[in-house]
């Protein structure tokens, strides 16, 4: 961990009550970066002090996070809860629209449901293997998406990346994701039968 994060926290980003996790809160109203319509409160993958960017065709990466959605944005309830990014763009989302849990990618043209049916609070548990130029997506242990597709550059994100403006909602609402459990490894590729 980062040591400025060891005992950072503000309205955005601070440990739960019951201190079992991380909550990030994203208010519809508050600022936004370069490249983005949207506010955002999220950890983005680091080396070190330097910016991570890897390759899924060569090694294996793997972000593995127990989660848990506890506030959204009424008129518009979207909220991005994990990625992977490239310099330019998201090339994959964790993401909770409503009550349906998906996964997207595509610039949200492809979707795969994770759970239907979520319930504000539930924990989830995501893991995202990217090797052999594929992306594998787990869901609470089962495999539900495998993704060909293969880049460079990439890191992950996980925090709370609410999709609504103070066009859309009011400046006020959240869209709030707490953190229970993360863990990111680089390492060797496993055997491509494994993969598929």
């Amino acid at each position: 961990m980062q040591p400025d994060l060891r005992r950072f926290a503000d309205e955005h980003f601070r440990l739960t009550d019951t201190r079992d996790g991380v909550a990030f809160c994203a208010k519809v109203g508050g600022a936004t970066t370069s490249g983005s319509h949207y506010p955002r409160s999220e950890l983005r993958e680091m080396d070190g002090t330097a910016r991570a960017a890897w390759s899924n065709t060569a090694g294996r990466h793997v972000l593995s996070v127990r989660e848990s959605v506890t506030a959204l944005p009424s008129a518009k309830p979207e909220v991005v809860t994990a990625q992977i990014h490239d310099a330019e763009d998201d090339v994959l989302q964790v993401r909770l629209e409503g009550t349906e849990l998906s996964v997207q990618y595509d610039d949200g043209a492809e979707r795969v449901v994770l759970d239907p049916a979520y319930v504000l609070g539930s924990q989830f548990d995501i893991d995202v293997v990217a090797e052999h130029g594929k992306i594998r997506v787990f869901h609470n242990g089962v495999q539900r998406a495998l993704i060909d597709r293969s880049g460079s550059g990439w890191y992950f994100k996980v925090g709370s990346y609410v999709q609504s403006d103070a066009e859309h909602d009011e400046p006020e609402a959240v869209g709030e994701v707490i953190l229970h459990f993360l863990a990111v490894t680089h390492g060797e590729e496993t055997s491509r039968n494994q993969t598929e």
